[in-house]
């Protein structure tokens, strides 16, 4: 699939032996990319992969808060994960950790930075995995393809919403 706007597509990098780095830019300020990452109203409407739905989204935005997600797709097969927020500091960086309930040693510590230009966010995921070999493992998988999809759909509801979300709680 091309992006609508070129050079706006995912980047996905392995860097040093345990980590991946994900790289997109939205056509939206960074508040708004930074609430369609952690708003569930928002998150259920463009979290997975094509053909994938949200079931379950819990979030408690704070450092030490809980979140769990839960995806349903084609035929009921499920994908879950959770973890905990370390560091929230919106509307620029969000760290947490990250275990898939089906991965035996799959934790990771997951930080996501927003830097906006010109009306531009880039958001860039590092995801620092336990392992080489757990790290190896998701570049195995289509998780490029799903993260792919997945944020295809968030630059199509982040081009449905005001410049200007009601809530300022996302305010820098």
């Amino acid at each position: 699939m091309t992006s609508p706007h070129p050079g706006l597509g995912l980047r996905v990098v392995a860097s040093g032996a345990t980590d991946l780095v994900l790289t997109r830019t939205f056509a939206a300020p960074a508040p708004l990319v930074f609430a369609a990452l952690t708003e569930p109203e928002l998150l259920r409407r463009w979290y997975g992969a094509r053909g994938w739905q949200l079931t379950v989204c819990e979030v408690d935005l704070r450092p030490g808060g809980v979140w769990r997600f839960v995806a349903t797709g084609p035929g009921g097969s499920e994908m879950e994960l959770h973890g905990l927020f370390r560091e929230v500091v919106p509307p620029v960086r969000l760290t947490q950790t990250e275990i898939h309930r089906d991965w035996a040693d799959g934790a990771a510590l997951v930080t996501t930075v927003l830097d906006e230009t010109d009306g531009y966010t880039t958001m860039t995921v590092t995801a620092q995995y336990s392992s080489p070999e757990i790290r190896d493992m998701v570049v195995r998988s289509p998780m490029q393809l799903g993260a792919g999809e997945g944020y295809d759909r968030l630059a199509a509801v982040l081009a449905t919403l005001p410049p200007q979300l009601p809530d300022e709680r996302h305010d820098p």
